[in-house]
């Protein structure tokens, strides 16, 4: 955080909403925006599916046009960011982002004690981010507004990222937008051209835990 705190989030403050799951009031006298969403720490498909919710709802509250989720490790070129959402309008229907699986995903969809039946559909990765239009967080709510993105995430039994494609994908038939502007760990990023680095909308700046390049 001490990094991106230096860098993109430092020029970005007012856009800009950290989620955290214990109080930091250092965090909160440098940003102003630090939410606690008394979610747990762990990495669980609960966990991460009760901060997603948390930031769903924050998104709802507030008048913003863009719901944009990205992880602690990513550094974010906000003006391109901006330059690419300034392409579509923000009341229609849009998801933009980039799926980490050459393939649709295959869950199973719980819709009763007793019955079950399969679903397939894309998701954009929240390791290299991705951004709804406020006009499609709205036609979510049913399925992710207060509370209701856990149980959406219990049906599926999948994580925060995946459930937010399967609403959309699934469950109101909207297609995800692919751009390869978005990237997360899973790529090299040996393989984009130095001169198109500061084109793009995220990077991860480090591939993992104990063993990336960094």
């Amino acid at each position: 955080m001490d990094l991106l705190m230096d860098t993109w989030i430092s020029r970005n403050k007012e856009q800009t909403y950290i989620f955290t799951d214990g109080e930091d009031e250092e965090l909160q006298r440098k940003t102003g925006n630090v939410i606690s969403t008394n979610c747990s720490a762990a990495h669980s498909r609960q966990a991460l599916s009760c901060k997603m919710a948390v930031e769903y709802d924050k998104f709802i509250e507030s008048n913003k046009k863009w719901f944009c989720h990205v992880d602690d490790d990513n550094y974010v070129n906000v003006k391109t960011l901006i330059k690419l959402l300034s392409r579509y309008s923000h009341t229609n229907d849009l998801y933009i982002g980039k799926p980490s699986l050459d393939r649709p995903i295959q869950a199973t969809e719980r819709i009763s004690e007793s019955k079950m039946r399969p679903v397939n559909f894309w998701f954009a990765t929240g390791g290299a981010g991705f951004c709804i239009s406020r006009g499609l967080a709205l036609k979510m709510s049913p399925w992710a507004s207060g509370g209701h993105f856990m149980n959406t995430a219990e049906k599926i039994r999948l994580p925060d990222d995946c459930t937010i494609g399967y609403i959309i994908e699934s469950v109101l038939g909207v297609k995800l937008i692919r751009s390869n502007l978005f990237h997360s760990h899973l790529e090299n990023l040996h393989q984009v051209p130095q001169s198109e680095i500061h084109n793009q909308v995220s990077n991860r700046i480090c591939w993992g835990k104990g063993g990336g390049n960094c």
